[in-house]
């Protein structure tokens, strides 16, 4: 309940709840905090388990943290029927990306492999977008029912 708390955040917590209360209140005070905490998760345990009840039986298994969905999937990642374990053990992403460079940089460094299909560009494929120049003779279409 307490994880992120640490013992000079607790220390000081401590003197300022005997400041603010006194000694002689402060061990009234914290059994009714202690109470009050008590309540709430007795009321909360009762309408969980009034939910349940509600669902059916088919439902039986469910477990409110599955609400959040790093855990819905984490459990269903973690799942043995989709077989995504062996997927992802098999993957070694350091692999395949040593491969694509690999093919990448051979490429550009064999301009012979490439040089037929390409004429005065040296070897390399031009993939820039250049603007279609129409002949002088040829007219734009004409759609008589665009107009």
């Amino acid at each position: 309940m307490f994880n992120d708390i640490g013992p000079l955040e607790l220390v000081t917590l401590v003197v300022l709840a005997v400041l603010v209360f006194g000694p002689d209140k402060l061990p009234k005070v914290i059994q009714d905090v202690t109470r009050t905490i008590r309540k709430i998760r007795e009321f909360s345990e009762s309408a969980k388990n009034d939910i349940r009840e509600e669902l059916g039986p088919e439902f039986k298994d469910f477990e409110f943290e599955d609400l959040n969905p790093k855990t819905f999937i984490r459990k269903q990642l973690d799942n043995e029927d989709l077989g995504l374990k062996e997927i992802r053990n098999g993957f070694d992403l350091k692999k395949e990306m040593a491969e694509v460079t690999d093919a990448v940089h051979s490429r550009d460094s064999d301009p012979s492999s490439s040089s037929s299909s390409s004429g005065s560009s040296g070897g390399r494929i031009d993939m820039t977008k250049k603007p279609e120049i129409p002949e002088q003779d040829d007219r734009p279409p004409f759609d008589m029912d665009a107009t």
